[in-house]
């Protein structure tokens, strides 16, 4: 099928291992914010993009698409009720179900600062210019540890899929960069394998956008990869985590 053809050309004599590792369970750590709070379980290698933004409290932070909610907990739980948080997801459905994460798993404090919206990603740039100290974008992309254990999914992905994608992670990245202050942070991040979906996208958006710059993460999970612009984890090195690309620029503030 196309989806092993081509991770096989991409990988090489890693995908095999890569393969069966994309095949288990994943690695999730329990999110729990208080004793009467619901809990919720995220890859560890989410954790630790959102975690990777560096949220203070007091500042204002946009999680761009933020269903099912899983990094709008690690950001709220870091601005500990002081500052902004608007969580936004374009999908009714999934935005019903951040709703819910948000309402059952924070502490009312903790919830007050947050304001859910269902605004279009791409618009940010224009309507919120230059206005969050902070932005997340977990963007949506191939999903190919999902496609991999659905075979509806799997049947239909293609490799003009991947393309398609890497232009509307563009331009949601371009978006963000509009929207974030001068001298402020931004982390791209996806689940998918390839990349046209990871570091092609950064190295386009920091030719389109001269201010902004790679800042590297210094500190990474053990087994992780560095890449030209970031991070990958992926489940056959980092013990099950992943995948996980994540990449952190700055804006010039000048």
């Amino acid at each position: 099928m196309e989806f092993f053809d081509y991770f096989s050309k991409l990988f090489g004599e890693r995908w095999p291992a890569l393969l069966e590792s994309l095949k288990g369970d994943g690695c999730a750590t329990e999110l729990r914010f208080g004793e009467v709070q619901e809990p919720y379980f995220l890859d560890e290698a989410s954790v630790f993009a959102a975690e990777s933004l560096g949220v203070s409290p007091g500042d204002r932070v946009l999680d761009m698409c933020a269903a099912p909610g899983g990094k709008t907990l690690v950001i709220a739980s870091k601005l500990k009720g002081e500052g902004s948080l608007q969580s936004n997801d374009r999908s009714p459905d999934r935005r019903l179900r951040l709703q819910h994460v948000i309402e059952n798993s924070l502490p009312e404090r903790w919830r007050s600062v947050i304001n859910v919206t269902g605004y279009d990603g791409m618009k940010f740039g224009l309507h919120r210019k230059e206005s969050f100290d902070k932005i997340l974008l977990d963007a949506p992309c191939s999903s190919d540890r999902h496609v991999l254990n659905s075979p509806s999914h799997l049947e239909v992905w293609s490799a003009k899929r991947v393309k398609r994608l890497s232009v509307e992670q563009g331009a949601l990245l371009a978006s963000a960069a509009d929207a974030l202050v001068p001298g402020g942070t931004l982390v791209y991040s996806t689940c998918a394998l390839s990349p046209l979906e990871n570091d092609d996208v950064v190295k386009k958006i920091l030719k389109k956008r001269p201010a902004m710059r790679l800042d590297e993460i210094t500190e990474i999970p053990e087994g992780a990869d560095r890449t030209e612009c970031g991070v990958h984890i992926l489940p056959d090195r980092a013990a099950g985590r992943g995948p996980i690309f994540c990449a952190r620029l700055k804006k010039s503030a000048e």
